[in-house]
C-alpha cells in the first residue's frame, strides 16, 4: 500500500501577543508544546507548513523567541518532521531568517526571499515564498513595474511555479490576502490602504495545495483553481472579540498517488476562551455572592446593558472576570452620532486617538509621537477651524 503524503498547515500563531494588556503567552505556550505538538506526534507529517505571522511584531519580546525556537527543536529533533516557516506582514523578515542556511540542513527551511525558494519534502514539492510586499517587489529586477499586491503576485506566481520541476504534488506556503476571504479587520493588520491588498485567486493557478496565512478565519478558497486548493489554516488563539466565535484549527491535507485525498481539521481547544459577557453591571457584579461564574477565568469582553456609565465599573467587574479585555456600554454604542465599531470595547472616539491607531498599525506599532504628533494635531485643528 503507498503511504499517503501528509502536511501539517498552521500559520498566524503571534507569539508575544497580548490581549486586553493581558499577555497570551501561557495560552500560546500551551495549545503549541501540549495540542499542536500532539497534532505532529499522531498524524506522523511528512512536513509541517508555517505560513507566516510567527510573531505578533518585528522585535517579540524574549520569551516569544524561546517559545518559538523550542517548538521548532521539538518538532524537528524529537518528532523527525522538517519544518518550512515563512515570514508575514507582522513579521521582520531578516530577523526571522537567521541561521536559514545553517539550519536547513537540519529540517528548518526559512523562507529568505519573496522570490521563493523549492524544498523537495518526499514525493511532493513544497515552495516557501516571504512575505511579497509591492515595495520590496518593486525594488527586485524584473518587478519593478508591481505597484499593488496582485500585480505582484501577477508576476511573481508564474516564477514561483517554475520552481516546481520534479514531478508529485505542488504546494506554496505564501501569506497574502485572496479576494473572496473572510477578515477579522480588528485582528489582522491591513496590508495596504483602499483594498489593493487583495490578491486574486487564479493567480495560484497551477499549484495543487496553496498553504495561506494572514487571514485568522480557517477557510478554503479553491474554485479558480480548476482542482487546486487555497486555504487558510487561521490563527492560533482569537486574537480579537470579533474572533470569538472562530473554531480554530490546524489543517492536514493529504495526497496519493492520484492528487489531493483529502484536508480535516483538527481543532485546537484553548484552556482559556475569549467570551463576549452581556448584562447590566449588577447582575455581573452579583456572581460573587451567588458563586463563582463558570469560565470566570476566560477572557471576557463586557458588554453592559446599563442605560449610563457605571463609576470604576471595569476595576469592580475584575474581582469576578481577572482577564477583562474590553468594556463597552449598549446604549453609548446605539446613541445616534457615536462612533461605535463592532465587537470592539470603549473605542476612542477623537480625531487624534483615531489617527494615532492608524499610525501604529501602518508602522509596525510604533506610537505616535513627539514632533508628528504635534503635526497631526495642529492639522486636526486647522481643519476644525475650517469648519467651524
Amino acid at each position: 500500500m503507498v503511504r499517503r503524503m501528509r502536511f501539517l498547515h498552521t500559520a498566524d500563531w503571534h507569539l508575544g501577543r497580548s490581549l486586553g494588556g493581558h499577555s497570551l503567552h501561557e495560552d500560546q505556550e500551551r495549545l503549541l508544546a501540549e495540542e499542536f505538538l500532539g497534532m505532529v506526534r499522531d498524524t506522523k507529517p511528512d512536513a509541517v507548513l508555517i505560513a507566516g505571522d510567527v510573531f505578533d511584531r518585528f522585535v517579540p519580546p524574549p520569551e516569544a523567541v524561546e517559545l518559538l525556537d523550542d517548538i521548532l527543536h521539538r518538532i524537528i529533533r524529537q518528532h523527525g518532521v522538517p519544518v518550512v516557516l515563512i515570514p508575514g506582514n507582522h513579521d521582520h523578515a531578516r530577523r526571522l531568517s537567521f541561521g536559514a542556511r545553517l539550519l536547513r540542513d537540519a529540517g528548518l527551511h526559512i523562507a529568505q526571499s519573496a522570490t521563493g525558494a523549492a524544498v523537495r519534502v518526499g514525493g511532493a514539492t513544497v515552495v516557501a515564498t516571504g512575505y511579497a510586499s509591492p515595495a520590496l517587489l518593486a525594488t527586485l529586477p524584473g518587478y519593478e513595474g508591481v505597484t499593488d499586491h496582485d500585480t505582484g503576485f501577477a508576476a511573481l506566481a508564474p516564477a514561483l511555479l517554475g520552481l516546481c520541476t520534479e514531478p508529485g504534488p505542488r504546494l506554496l506556503v505564501a501569506h497574502a490576502f485572496v479576494t473572496g476571504g473572510a477578515e477579522s479587520p480588528d485582528s489582522e493588520r491591513s496590508l495596504s490602504v483602499g483594498g489593493t491588498g487583495q490578491v486574486l485567486a487564479s493567480r495560484f493557478a497551477g499549484f495543487d495545495y496553496v498553504a495561506l496565512g494572514h487571514l485568522h478565519r480557517p477557510q478554503t478558497l479553491g474554485a479558480a483553481l480548476g482542482g487546486g486548493c487555497i486555504r487558510y489554516s487561521g490563527s492560533l488563539f482569537p486574537y480579537s472579540v470579533e474572533e470569538a466565535d472562530h473554531a480554530k484549527s490546524v489543517t492536514l491535507v493529504e495526497f496519493d498517488l492520484a492528487g489531493m485525498a483529502r484536508i480535516e481539521e483538527l481543532p485546537l481547544v484553548p484552556r482559556r476562551r475569549l467570551r463576549v459577557v452581556r448584562g447590566s453591571f449588577a447582575e455581573l457584579r452579583a456572581a460573587l455572592t451567588e458563586g463563582r461564574p463558570e469560565g470566570r477565568m476566560d477572557y471576557v469582553a463586557l458588554e453592559l446593558t446599563d442605560p449610563r456609565p457605571v463609576p470604576e465599573a471595569q476595576r469592580l467587574l475584575s474581582e469576578v472576570f481577572p482577564r477583562i479585555v474590553g468594556l463597552r456600554y449598549l446604549a453609548e454604542a446605539a446613541a445616534p452620532g457615536r462612533l461605535a465599531v463592532p465587537g470592539s470595547a470603549a473605542r476612542a472616539t477623537r480625531p487624534i486617538d483615531l489617527f494615532a491607531g492608524f499610525y501604529r498599525a501602518m508602522r509596525e506599532d510604533a506610537p505616535l509621537a513627539g514632533a508628528a504628533r504635534e503635526v497631526v494635531v495642529a492639522a486636526i485643528d486647522a481643519a476644525a477651524a475650517e469648519d467651524a
